[in-house]
Protein backbone atom coordinates (compact mmCIF):
# COMPACT_ATOMS: atom_id res chain seq x y z
CA UNK A 1 0.00 0.00 0.00
CA UNK A 2 2.86 2.38 0.75
CA UNK A 3 4.25 1.82 -2.73
CA UNK A 4 0.84 2.52 -4.25
CA UNK A 5 0.33 5.64 -2.09
CA UNK A 6 3.80 6.96 -2.95
CA UNK A 7 3.31 6.38 -6.67
CA UNK A 8 -0.05 8.15 -6.55
CA UNK A 9 1.44 10.98 -4.50
CA UNK A 10 4.28 11.49 -6.97
CA UNK A 11 1.90 11.70 -9.92
CA UNK A 12 -1.18 13.38 -8.48
CA UNK A 13 0.22 15.25 -5.49
CA UNK A 14 -1.92 13.45 -2.92
CA UNK A 15 -0.83 12.95 0.68
CA UNK A 16 2.22 10.76 1.26
CA UNK A 17 2.56 7.83 3.68
CA UNK A 18 4.34 8.53 6.97
CA UNK A 19 7.92 7.37 6.48
CA UNK A 20 9.32 9.05 9.58
CA UNK A 21 12.42 11.23 10.08
CA UNK A 22 14.78 8.57 8.71
CA UNK A 23 13.44 9.33 5.21
CA UNK A 24 14.77 12.89 5.51
CA UNK A 25 18.48 13.57 5.02
CA UNK A 26 18.73 17.12 6.34
CA UNK A 27 21.49 19.44 5.17
CA UNK A 28 22.20 19.83 8.90
CA UNK A 29 23.96 16.45 8.75
CA UNK A 30 26.42 17.86 6.21
CA UNK A 31 26.87 20.93 8.43
CA UNK A 32 28.21 18.80 11.28
CA UNK A 33 31.46 18.33 9.37
CA UNK A 34 31.29 21.25 6.91
CA UNK A 35 29.23 24.16 8.34
CA UNK A 36 29.23 25.98 5.01
CA UNK A 37 31.11 26.48 1.78
CA UNK A 38 31.49 29.68 -0.19
CA UNK A 39 29.77 29.70 -3.55
CA UNK A 40 31.60 29.46 -6.83
CA UNK A 41 30.12 30.54 -10.13
CA UNK A 42 29.32 26.91 -10.93
CA UNK A 43 27.08 26.72 -7.84
CA UNK A 44 24.78 29.29 -9.47
CA UNK A 45 23.89 27.28 -12.57
CA UNK A 46 20.18 26.83 -13.27
CA UNK A 47 18.79 23.31 -13.20
CA UNK A 48 15.81 21.87 -15.03
CA UNK A 49 14.36 19.16 -12.81
CA UNK A 50 12.21 16.32 -14.08
CA UNK A 51 10.51 15.67 -10.73
CA UNK A 52 8.22 18.67 -10.48
CA UNK A 53 5.07 17.22 -12.02
CA UNK A 54 2.86 16.96 -15.03
CA UNK A 55 4.20 19.80 -17.18
CA UNK A 56 6.55 22.76 -16.95
CA UNK A 57 5.44 26.37 -16.63
CA UNK A 58 7.49 29.49 -15.97
CA UNK A 59 6.38 32.67 -14.18
CA UNK A 60 8.05 35.99 -13.51
CA UNK A 61 6.89 37.61 -10.28
CA UNK A 62 7.53 41.04 -8.86
CA UNK A 63 6.02 42.71 -5.82
CA UNK A 64 6.18 46.28 -4.58
CA UNK A 65 5.04 46.99 -1.02
CA UNK A 66 3.39 50.37 -0.59
CA UNK A 67 4.16 51.69 2.91
CA UNK A 68 2.37 54.99 2.43
CA UNK A 69 -1.29 55.51 3.28
CA UNK A 70 -3.71 52.62 2.92
CA UNK A 71 -1.73 49.56 1.87
CA UNK A 72 -2.11 48.81 -1.81
CA UNK A 73 0.65 46.51 -2.94
CA UNK A 74 1.48 45.75 -6.56
CA UNK A 75 2.03 42.08 -7.30
CA UNK A 76 2.60 41.05 -10.91
CA UNK A 77 2.76 37.37 -11.81
CA UNK A 78 3.07 36.65 -15.50
CA UNK A 79 3.48 33.50 -17.56
CA UNK A 80 6.60 33.32 -19.72
CA UNK A 81 6.87 32.14 -23.31
CA UNK A 82 9.80 30.74 -25.28
CA UNK A 83 11.89 30.33 -22.16
CA UNK A 84 15.24 28.61 -21.79
CA UNK A 85 18.83 28.79 -20.57
CA UNK A 86 22.08 29.74 -22.20
CA UNK A 87 24.42 26.88 -23.09
CA UNK A 88 26.24 26.88 -19.73
CA UNK A 89 23.00 27.47 -17.79
CA UNK A 90 24.17 30.60 -16.02
CA UNK A 91 21.50 32.80 -17.61
CA UNK A 92 17.76 32.49 -18.21
CA UNK A 93 15.81 34.03 -21.07
CA UNK A 94 12.20 34.32 -22.24
CA UNK A 95 10.22 36.68 -24.40
CA UNK A 96 10.79 40.19 -22.94
CA UNK A 97 12.89 38.81 -20.06
CA UNK A 98 16.57 38.24 -19.27
CA UNK A 99 18.18 37.11 -16.01
CA UNK A 100 21.94 37.21 -16.56
CA UNK A 101 24.91 36.33 -14.37
CA UNK A 102 28.03 38.31 -15.27
CA UNK A 103 31.24 36.65 -16.45
CA UNK A 104 32.97 36.54 -13.05
CA UNK A 105 29.85 35.41 -11.18
CA UNK A 106 29.49 38.46 -8.94
CA UNK A 107 26.30 40.14 -10.14
CA UNK A 108 22.88 39.37 -11.60
CA UNK A 109 21.02 41.68 -13.94
CA UNK A 110 17.25 41.24 -14.20
CA UNK A 111 15.42 42.92 -17.05
CA UNK A 112 11.72 42.35 -17.62
CA UNK A 113 9.13 43.98 -19.82
CA UNK A 114 6.76 41.04 -19.46
CA UNK A 115 4.18 43.23 -17.72
CA UNK A 116 3.43 46.86 -18.51
CA UNK A 117 2.48 47.23 -14.84
CA UNK A 118 6.02 46.43 -13.67
CA UNK A 119 9.01 47.06 -15.93
CA UNK A 120 12.09 45.80 -14.11
CA UNK A 121 15.73 46.73 -14.70
CA UNK A 122 17.88 46.00 -11.66
CA UNK A 123 21.39 44.73 -10.95
CA UNK A 124 22.38 42.94 -7.74
CA UNK A 125 26.10 42.91 -6.98
CA UNK A 126 27.54 40.65 -4.32
CA UNK A 127 29.10 42.57 -1.40
CA UNK A 128 29.91 39.61 0.89
CA UNK A 129 30.67 36.08 -0.35
CA UNK A 130 27.83 33.73 -1.18
CA UNK A 131 27.34 30.55 0.83
CA UNK A 132 25.66 27.18 0.96
CA UNK A 133 25.29 25.01 4.03
CA UNK A 134 27.41 21.87 4.00
CA UNK A 135 28.87 20.82 0.68
CA UNK A 136 25.88 21.38 -1.60
CA UNK A 137 23.22 23.24 0.42
CA UNK A 138 20.70 20.45 -0.19
CA UNK A 139 18.37 18.35 1.96
CA UNK A 140 17.22 15.07 0.43
CA UNK A 141 13.97 13.12 0.78
CA UNK A 142 13.51 9.37 0.38
CA UNK A 143 13.84 6.05 2.16
CA UNK A 144 16.99 5.18 0.18
CA UNK A 145 19.62 7.92 0.75
CA UNK A 146 21.53 6.85 -2.36
CA UNK A 147 18.43 7.36 -4.54
CA UNK A 148 16.42 10.28 -3.12
CA UNK A 149 13.07 11.06 -4.69
CA UNK A 150 13.03 14.71 -3.66
CA UNK A 151 15.27 17.58 -2.59
CA UNK A 152 15.39 21.12 -1.22
CA UNK A 153 18.31 23.46 -1.96
CA UNK A 154 18.98 27.05 -0.91
CA UNK A 155 22.10 29.09 -1.64
CA UNK A 156 22.51 32.76 -0.74
CA UNK A 157 24.28 36.00 -1.33
CA UNK A 158 23.39 37.43 2.10
CA UNK A 159 24.65 40.98 1.49
CA UNK A 160 24.36 42.69 -1.89
CA UNK A 161 24.24 46.16 -3.40
CA UNK A 162 21.35 46.82 -5.74
CA UNK A 163 20.73 49.55 -8.28
CA UNK A 164 18.25 50.14 -11.04
CA UNK A 165 14.53 50.75 -11.24
CA UNK A 166 11.05 49.31 -11.39
CA UNK A 167 8.64 51.37 -13.47
CA UNK A 168 4.90 51.06 -12.85
CA UNK A 169 2.01 52.95 -14.40
CA UNK A 170 2.01 55.27 -11.38
CA UNK A 171 5.71 56.00 -10.80
CA UNK A 172 9.34 55.02 -11.21
CA UNK A 173 10.94 53.37 -8.16
CA UNK A 174 14.66 53.90 -7.56
CA UNK A 175 15.95 50.55 -6.31
CA UNK A 176 19.37 51.72 -5.09
CA UNK A 177 20.19 50.18 -1.71
CA UNK A 178 20.83 46.88 0.07
CA UNK A 179 19.63 43.49 -1.16
CA UNK A 180 19.75 39.76 -0.49
CA UNK A 181 19.79 37.10 -3.21
CA UNK A 182 18.61 33.52 -2.80
CA UNK A 183 18.59 30.72 -5.33
CA UNK A 184 15.99 28.20 -4.12
CA UNK A 185 15.40 24.88 -5.82
CA UNK A 186 12.45 22.81 -4.62
CA UNK A 187 12.81 19.37 -6.14
CA UNK A 188 9.42 18.00 -5.11
CA UNK A 189 5.83 19.13 -4.64
CA UNK A 190 5.67 21.98 -2.11
CA UNK A 191 3.13 20.39 0.24
CA UNK A 192 5.24 17.21 0.33
CA UNK A 193 8.42 19.10 1.18
CA UNK A 194 7.19 21.36 3.97
CA UNK A 195 4.21 22.02 6.22
CA UNK A 196 5.44 25.48 7.22
CA UNK A 197 8.25 27.97 6.60
CA UNK A 198 10.00 30.91 8.22
CA UNK A 199 12.11 33.31 6.20
CA UNK A 200 14.10 36.21 7.69
CA UNK A 201 16.18 38.92 6.04
CA UNK A 202 17.64 41.56 8.39
CA UNK A 203 19.89 44.28 6.98
CA UNK A 204 21.70 46.84 9.16
CA UNK A 205 24.39 49.34 8.09
CA UNK A 206 27.16 46.88 9.02
CA UNK A 207 25.57 43.44 9.24
CA UNK A 208 23.31 41.12 7.27
CA UNK A 209 21.44 38.27 8.97
CA UNK A 210 19.50 35.77 6.85
CA UNK A 211 17.62 32.64 7.82
CA UNK A 212 15.44 30.05 6.11
CA UNK A 213 13.63 27.42 8.17
CA UNK A 214 11.13 24.79 7.10
CA UNK A 215 9.32 22.00 8.91
CA UNK A 216 8.49 18.85 6.97
CA UNK A 217 5.02 17.26 7.05
CA UNK A 218 4.43 14.23 9.26
CA UNK A 219 5.46 12.10 6.25
CA UNK A 220 9.06 12.97 7.17
CA UNK A 221 8.71 13.20 10.93
CA UNK A 222 7.98 16.94 11.25
CA UNK A 223 11.71 17.51 10.83
CA UNK A 224 12.91 21.12 11.24
CA UNK A 225 15.64 22.31 8.86
CA UNK A 226 17.19 25.72 9.49
CA UNK A 227 19.92 27.36 7.40
CA UNK A 228 21.31 30.76 8.29
CA UNK A 229 24.25 33.12 8.09
CA UNK A 230 25.65 36.37 9.45
CA UNK A 231 27.71 38.64 7.22
CA UNK A 232 29.61 41.83 8.00
CA UNK A 233 30.67 44.25 5.28
CA UNK A 234 32.55 42.01 2.82
CA UNK A 235 32.87 38.77 4.82
CA UNK A 236 30.78 35.93 6.20
CA UNK A 237 31.07 35.82 9.97
CA UNK A 238 29.39 32.43 10.37
CA UNK A 239 26.89 30.17 8.64
CA UNK A 240 25.36 26.84 9.56
CA UNK A 241 22.25 24.84 10.44
CA UNK A 242 21.83 25.46 14.19
CA UNK A 243 19.78 28.67 14.38
CA UNK A 244 16.10 29.01 15.28
CA UNK A 245 12.95 31.00 14.47
CA UNK A 246 10.22 31.19 17.11
CA UNK A 247 6.82 32.89 17.18
CA UNK A 248 6.54 34.11 20.77
CA UNK A 249 2.99 35.48 20.36
CA UNK A 250 0.32 34.53 17.83
CA UNK A 251 -3.32 35.27 16.98
CA UNK A 252 -5.64 32.78 15.35
CA UNK A 253 -6.54 34.04 11.90
CA UNK A 254 -10.33 34.05 11.75
CA UNK A 255 -10.33 33.42 8.00
CA UNK A 256 -8.24 30.24 7.91
CA UNK A 257 -7.38 29.27 11.52
CA UNK A 258 -3.61 29.63 11.06
CA UNK A 259 -1.67 30.99 14.08
CA UNK A 260 -0.60 34.33 12.65
CA UNK A 261 2.65 35.47 14.34
CA UNK A 262 2.61 38.76 16.24
CA UNK A 263 5.97 38.69 18.09
CA UNK A 264 9.11 36.74 17.25
CA UNK A 265 12.48 35.64 18.51
CA UNK A 266 15.07 34.88 15.85
CA UNK A 267 18.41 33.51 17.01
CA UNK A 268 21.58 32.84 15.02
CA UNK A 269 24.18 30.43 16.43
CA UNK A 270 27.50 29.54 14.88
CA UNK A 271 31.26 29.90 14.94
CA UNK A 272 33.77 32.04 13.11
CA UNK A 273 36.36 30.37 10.93
CA UNK A 274 38.84 30.59 13.81
CA UNK A 275 36.41 28.91 16.23
CA UNK A 276 34.98 31.86 18.20
CA UNK A 277 31.31 31.44 19.18
CA UNK A 278 28.80 33.70 17.44
CA UNK A 279 25.31 34.49 18.75
CA UNK A 280 22.86 37.04 17.39
CA UNK A 281 19.24 37.91 18.20
CA UNK A 282 16.33 39.83 16.77
CA UNK A 283 13.30 39.91 19.08
CA UNK A 284 10.14 41.97 19.34
CA UNK A 285 6.78 42.77 17.84
CA UNK A 286 6.23 42.37 14.11
CA UNK A 287 3.57 45.07 14.12
CA UNK A 288 0.78 45.06 11.53
CA UNK A 289 1.39 42.59 8.75
CA UNK A 290 2.34 43.88 5.34
CA UNK A 291 0.28 41.29 3.53
CA UNK A 292 -1.40 37.92 3.75
CA UNK A 293 -1.02 35.97 0.53
CA UNK A 294 -3.47 33.26 -0.45
CA UNK A 295 -1.05 31.14 -2.46
CA UNK A 296 -3.74 29.20 -4.32
CA UNK A 297 -4.99 32.46 -5.80
CA UNK A 298 -1.63 33.11 -7.48
CA UNK A 299 -0.60 29.81 -9.06
CA UNK A 300 -1.50 28.16 -12.39
CA UNK A 301 -4.90 26.49 -12.48
CA UNK A 302 -3.70 22.92 -12.90
CA UNK A 303 -1.35 23.28 -9.89
CA UNK A 304 -4.20 24.76 -7.86
CA UNK A 305 -6.31 21.69 -8.65
CA UNK A 306 -3.59 19.34 -7.41
CA UNK A 307 -2.64 21.22 -4.24
CA UNK A 308 -6.16 22.31 -3.34
CA UNK A 309 -7.39 18.73 -3.52
CA UNK A 310 -5.08 17.50 -0.75
CA UNK A 311 -6.86 17.39 2.59
CA UNK A 312 -5.53 19.96 5.07
CA UNK A 313 -3.56 21.94 2.48
CA UNK A 314 -4.37 25.66 2.51
CA UNK A 315 -1.17 27.64 1.91
CA UNK A 316 -0.94 31.22 3.17
CA UNK A 317 2.07 33.53 3.49
CA UNK A 318 2.18 36.25 6.16
CA UNK A 319 4.63 39.04 5.36
CA UNK A 320 6.08 41.65 7.74
CA UNK A 321 8.40 44.64 7.81
CA UNK A 322 8.09 46.33 11.23
CA UNK A 323 7.86 50.11 11.07
CA UNK A 324 9.25 50.22 14.61
CA UNK A 325 12.75 49.12 13.63
CA UNK A 326 14.03 46.07 15.50
CA UNK A 327 17.64 45.76 16.63
CA UNK A 328 20.14 43.07 15.72
CA UNK A 329 22.22 42.17 18.78
CA UNK A 330 25.36 40.22 18.00
CA UNK A 331 28.21 38.77 20.03
CA UNK A 332 31.38 37.47 18.37
CA UNK A 333 33.62 35.91 20.98
CA UNK A 334 33.86 38.64 23.64
CA UNK A 335 32.91 41.48 21.29
CA UNK A 336 29.32 42.73 21.40
CA UNK A 337 27.53 45.00 18.93
CA UNK A 338 24.00 46.21 18.34
CA UNK A 339 22.48 47.92 15.31
CA UNK A 340 19.02 48.93 14.20
CA UNK A 341 18.02 47.62 10.82
CA UNK A 342 15.29 46.76 8.37
CA UNK A 343 13.67 43.36 8.90
CA UNK A 344 11.61 41.55 6.28
CA UNK A 345 10.11 38.25 7.35
CA UNK A 346 7.65 35.69 6.10
CA UNK A 347 5.73 32.96 7.92
CA UNK A 348 4.17 30.42 5.59
CA UNK A 349 1.65 27.77 6.60
CA UNK A 350 0.82 25.00 4.14
CA UNK A 351 -0.65 21.98 5.90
Amino acid sequence: MNWFKQTLANVAGTQEPEYGPSAMQSVAVQAQSVPFTELSKDDLRWKALESTGIRTTCQFNSKIFNHEGPFKHLWCSDSLNNYGFDEEQYCFYADNLAVELNSNGTSFTIKSAVSEDSIVNITLTRAAPGFQIGKDGTSYFGTDPSHPWGSMRHVFWPRCDVEGSIITKEKKYDMRGRAMFVHALQGMKPHHAAARWNFINCQTPTYSAVMMEFTTPASYGNTVVNVSALAKDDEIISAGASSSAKHTATNKDSENDWPEPKSVSFEWNGKTRDGRPVVAHVTGSLGPRLDRVDVLAHIPGFVKTIVGGVVGTKPFIYQYCPTDRLRLKIKIGDIEAEEEGILFSEATFIS
